[in-house]
């Protein structure tokens, strides 16, 4: 493979990886601010029994579970992004 070709690659993999990773710093704010809301919310229907609460606070769960599955698979791609350039660094 032409040296061009493996700094285009290079060059590629390093800007998903500096997006990815400025994502990921996004997402854990988002999962501190929503974690807090969903403990919030769950001490709220706990004290007032209803089923509306109940309701929110389990919504409020389901936020926060979706953002740390996408959290896993922020991380896992940019763990895969990282092999990928070592492999390109060794071809150069």
């Amino acid at each position: 493979m032409g040296n061009w070709l493996v700094e285009r690659r290079l060059s590629q993999v390093a800007t998903r990886l500096k997006s990815l990773r400025s994502e990921l710093s996004v997402i854990d704010e988002q999962m501190i601010h929503l974690g807090d809301d969903a403990d919030d919310q769950a001490i709220r229907a706990l004290v007032s029994e209803t089923a509306g609460a109940s309701y929110e606070a389990r919504d409020a769960r389901r936020h926060v579970d979706a953002l740390a599955k996408h959290r896993s698979k922020v991380i896992e791609e940019i763990a895969s992004l990282e092999v990928r350039q070592d492999e390109l660094l060794d071809r150069m």
